[in-house]
């Protein structure tokens, strides 16, 4: 795509204008700018021309502007959370957002505007200079001149552009551009803080709070030192989902799924009733802190049991336990001691056995009850020798050759993704000698980054159902393979994020497919149908999913487990 031509900037900024680019084009520069001055010497203006070229399609990398987050009335979380929305990521707090920028080594421009009027200038400063610690990020931010913020970040190694200076201004264009008409008199956004209109908040009225600004209501919180009932909390881990525009209903559902179970009872029934006509009604679900049921940690992987563990949930922390949860409202039912680190891919087979994939990527089995007739805690931690089928033998002899990345499996499949982009499925109970049969397909650009296995529902009475394996690729596309056919060339969902979990279970009317993206979004369809997805945003990163043989949704954060059934209201494209 060739490139746009970029327009002059207004009243004479030019010199300005080509410093900038020149900055941005600098490996040796120092990644942070300063575009500072007086009130009302153009920095907005300046900064919304490089925004308005630099944010366009085709724009080169060196002239790329990845994020433009206006600060005004913002507080350090809020502006975080903004950021990662723009660089569609998932991030609760600004450590996170910091945390996660670390990780992602491309090349990150954010464009940072008016942080002396932001709700908390200092915190903001601190952010950015955070941020700064990263090789591969590089900061605009605008502040005025003589205020602390502009001290605080001059102490880092940094440009400055000082536009009070008469050398960032072409004289001669600058007068021809004043005296041109104009329709519309500029509107600088130089604005003080607390200029942004915003009417009453009562933070301990459901209705209240989630009818009203979500930003408004963010900064509240922030500055409020009372818990509010367990609202504040609730607020502040969802918020990246909740000032997202939505309706009522829909704001109120989120919130609901993000409240602990400690929080004063009559606020689950008020934001239940607030819900009323949200496309998701929720179940169940535990937060740090919860005592009934108990927070079971971080989720990194989950899998609905089967065999042994029918009608249980098994989940994986962040420090490879497994713990086995009863689906219908997650009371703890047993836990698998942790042996080793494991890296959040995990199947349940047809006997209860638990199989995953450790930190090195061996595949790991554990859990396997002694006799079919064995209940309670007493078959669930049983750490006897498992009961290995040839299935696992074989995948496990195939990964030592392979970087393996995800795993899936339903009866007589276990398949197994890399980070070439391929999936290798191995078929059959072994009950030849040849042992069971592999095929293979390279389904992405990119590592597979998510697995799910099921049996399809026959084409016809007399046909046996064909397995179906769903792909997710760090390409963002969510593929089905039916086995020992090609995979599908049209991908079933795709969306420009690398998708973070995936699950599909089969129904009546066939699979019900349920997909996550970096971005924290999650989209639940039925495949055969032509409906959009029904969605939901849990203001968390999506690690894991399950999905119930009803068509409920499980859903896995580091910080929340949630279990959400489809309700009225229709849904909506996976944007």
């Amino acid at each position: 795509m060739r490139e746009q031509r970029w327009a002059r900037p207004a009243a004479g900024r030019e010199p300005a204008a080509a410093a900038l680019l020149a900055w941005l084009a600098d490996a040796e520069a120092p990644r942070l700018c300063l575009v500072t001055g007086g009130g009302g010497s153009g920095k907005s203006a300046l900064l919304a021309w490089l925004v308005a070229h630099g944010r366009r399609p085709g724009t080169p990398p060196e002239r790329r502007v990845h994020a433009f987050v206006p600060l005004a009335g913002r507080t350090a979380t809020t502006a975080a959370w903004t950021i990662a929305h723009q660089l569609s990521v998932t991030a609760r707090t600004p450590g996170a957002l910091v945390d996660t920028l670390t990780g992602d080594g491309r090349r990150t421009v954010v464009v940072l505007p008016d942080l002396h009027a932001g709700e908390d200038p200092e915190g903001i400063a601190e952010l950015a200079l955070a941020l700064l610690e990263s090789d591969h990020v590089r900061l605009i931010v605008e502040v005025r001149s003589g205020t602390p913020e502009r001290q605080a970040l001059a102490k880092a190694r940094c440009a400055v552009m000082d536009l009070d200076e008469a050398r960032w201004t072409d004289p001669a264009r600058c007068a021809s551009w004043a005296e041109r008409p104009r329709r519309v008199p500029p509107e600088s956004s130089d604005r003080e803080p607390g200029s942004v209109p915003a009417g009453p908040v009562d933070l301990n009225d459901p209705p209240s709070v989630c009818t009203a600004d979500p930003w408004h209501v963010s900064a509240l919180y922030e500055r409020s030192g009372d818990p509010h009932g367990g609202l504040r909390a609730a607020w502040l881990r969802a918020g990246a989902s909740l000032t997202r525009e939505q309706a009522a209903p829909e704001r109120a559902n989120v919130l609901l799924a993000a409240l602990g179970n400690d929080a004063d009872p009559r606020l689950s029934a008020a934001l239940a009733r607030c819900a009323e006509g949200a496309r998701w009604r929720v179940r169940w679900r535990c937060v740090p802190g919860d005592a009934r049921p108990p927070w079971p940690g971080p989720a990194r992987a989950l899998a609905t049991g089967r065999g042994a563990l029918d009608g249980r949930l098994v989940v994986t922390d962040h420090q490879g336990t497994i713990r086995v949860l009863d689906r219908e409202d997650a009371s703890p039912v047993g836990r698998l001691p942790a042996s080793r680190p494991l890296s959040g891919a995990l199947v349940v087979d047809a006997d209860g056995v638990v199989t995953s994939l450790d930190a090195h990527g061996s595949l790991f089995t554990q859990g396997a009850p002694s006799n079919a007739g064995t209940a309670g805690l007493s078959a669930l931690l049983d750490t006897g020798p498992p009961a290995e089928g040839r299935l696992v033998e074989a995948a496990r002899t195939y990964v030592a050759g392979v970087a393996a990345t995800a795993l899936a499996a339903c009866d007589g499949v276990l398949a197994v993704g890399d980070e070439t982009g391929t999936v290798r499925a191995f078929t059959g109970h072994g009950g030849d000698s040849d042992g069971p049969e592999a095929v293979t397909a390279a389904l992405h650009r990119g590592p597979v980054t998510a697995l799910a296995a099921t049996g399809a529902v026959p084409t016809a009475a007399e046909s046996p159902s064909i397995p179906l394996v769903y792909s997710g690729g760090a390409d963002g596309t969510v593929r089905v393979w039916a086995l020992h056919g090609a995979a599908l060339e049209t991908p079933v969902l795709s969306r420009p994020h690398p998708v973070t979990a995936l699950a599909v279970t089969t129904t009546e009317a066939g699979p019900l497919l349920a997909a996550a993206w970096a971005d924290g979004l999650v989209a639940h369809q039925a495949v055969a149908e032509d409906a959009a997805p029904r969605v939901f945003r849990p203001g968390l990163r999506v690690n894991a999913l399950a999905l119930t043989s009803a068509g409920e949704l499980v859903i896995g954060t580091d910080e929340s487990l949630m279990c959400l059934a489809p309700s009225g209201g229709p849904p909506e494209a996976a944007r």
